[in-house]
């Protein structure tokens, strides 16, 4: 059963409606009724509302006995990375990451870096719905220490990559948690940096917290203004990365994780990536060209990290921009993948938009129905076997995260959003003819099942 509170990336909702401060306290509380106390670390993203909900975080954490380590406004890959070198018991980062504003979220990990899984998040639950917290006595509570640590991130960068040329690099931060630590990094390694949305902003004026196509215009002509080699934007908390390159052209999400896992095969002797199952079918075809293994993982940067370690892999990736390299820490980390695209490039003697050049761009169709979160996932029960009638030929069937098909001519995928009340439908084909037929019988299917769960609500 797929957790209450919890999705694939957390607790996330609109603020004083799905996430109130009064559940961040419970949530504190039973995460150190988990740990039994101990060391916690907290930080927050630039929302407005990541102050308040931090404090009651830390609240709950004290009144169940942990100590809590506040480490301030910083991305979250920063957060994780110290949770593990502070060897803290776990984290928590107050962020709806790419979410609108008026959104927050509550996200935890373990010591090791490695978000919370399903396993951990219902046991944290649990806690919270039987209302079993262990509440300490008042000479038990623990103490809270405010530090700012985040020169050990830096450092972790500079020690382990060396730039060799002067990039001209415009960085777009967008108003969120990477607005000072990025640039900061960006010119220890040398590196002419320009800038724009890096002021911290909790509205996020400057443009949509999602680093897409859509959201970078003014970062694609301020590359072209600038002639620079490369424009880099993160999302509102710096676990996703876009680049734009050096035409000013946006730079597609699946072809830079194919590019770059391409690389990475190139580096290493039978080596296993992982990617989710909503990414394009253009990674295999890097991958395997090059003697790699793909394995796919359920949707959700922690799925990823999970299978991950279980494979031993040495690259994995979301088609998000939410990139992993296991040889720093397991959270996915924009700062560090947007700084390594820029090594790899040194040394493959490519412009970025070069480095793409050879990996095939498949026509990839998404499209987003509403259904409420209460019964979305008895609709994707019904929504499984009615595909497999109207897809009668589909050669492989992967029901490891909602429902996946793969046909001659491409694949689609049916699942429930882990974070929003949608059910989400990808589809990728060799034509965009047949993308476009095959999206159009799915999303047919799933919206008339929708509509039949709620009428017999």
């Amino acid at each position: 059963m797929e957790p209450k509170l919890f999705g694939t990336s957390g607790i996330r909702a609109v603020v004083n409606e799905g996430l109130t401060p009064d559940l961040a306290v419970r949530v504190g509380m039973a995460l150190a009724t988990k740990t039994r106390g101990g060391k916690i670390t907290v930080a927050y993203d630039t929302r407005i509302s990541s102050p308040m909900l931090e404090n009651a975080v830390a609240a709950g954490l004290l009144a169940a006995g942990a100590s809590v380590c506040k480490l301030g406004m910083i991305p979250t890959p920063v957060l994780a990375y110290l949770t593990k070198k502070l060897k803290a018991k776990a984290g928590v980062m107050i962020t709806a990451s790419h979410n609108p504003p008026q959104y927050n979220g509550i996200k935890i990990f373990h010591k090791d870096s490695t978000a919370y899984g399903e396993k951990q998040q219902e046991e944290v639950e649990k806690i919270i719905l039987k209302k079993a917290y262990k509440r300490v006595q008042w000479h038990e509570m623990g103490r809270i220490y405010e530090i700012d640590e985040s020169h050990s991130y830096v450092n972790l960068i500079l020690n382990t990559v060396h730039l060799e040329k002067e990039w001209r690099v415009v960085l777009d931060p967008g108003n969120g948690a990477t607005s000072l630590i990025a640039p900061l990094i960006f010119r220890k390694l040398g590196c002419c940096v320009y800038t724009i949305n890096s002021q911290p902003d909790g509205f996020f004026t400057g443009r949509s917290p999602e680093p897409d196509e859509a959201s970078l215009k003014n970062l694609c002509n301020a590359v072209r203004s600038l002639k620079a080699d490369v424009g880099i934007a993160y999302d509102g908390d710096g676990d996703r990365v876009g680049m734009v390159d050096e035409r000013g052209d946006f730079t597609s999400f699946d072809r830079l994780l194919a590019a770059y896992a391409a690389f990475q095969v190139r580096k290493h002797d039978s080596p296993i990536i992982v990617t989710h199952v909503a990414a394009s079918m253009c990674i295999e075809k890097m991958v395997e060209a090059y003697g790699g293994k793909v394995i796919r993982s359920r949707v959700g940067d922690v799925n990823v990290a999970f299978t991950m370690k279980k494979f031993r892999a040495v690259f994995g990736g979301e088609p998000c921009g939410a990139w992993i390299h296991p040889q720093y820490h397991y959270c996915p980390d924009g700062i560090l993948s947007s700084i390594l695209v820029l090594k790899t490039l040194e040394e493959e003697g490519k412009l970025l938009s070069e480095f793409i050049s050879e990996i095939p761009n498949f026509p990839l169709l998404k499209e987003k129905i509403e259904c409420s979160n209460a019964i979305k996932y008895s609709v994707m029960e019904e929504i499984a076997e009615e595909l497999l009638n109207v897809f009668p030929k589909a050669r492989e069937v992967l029901r490891i995260d909602g429902v996946r098909l793969s046909f001659d001519e491409g694949w689609l995928l049916v699942r429930a959003s882990g974070t929003e009340p949608l059910i989400r439908v990808t589809v990728e084909a060799n034509s965009l003819k047949e993308a476009k037929q095959i999206t159009r019988k799915v999303v047919s299917v799933v919206k008339r099942l929708v509509k039949k769960e709620m009428k017999n609500r």
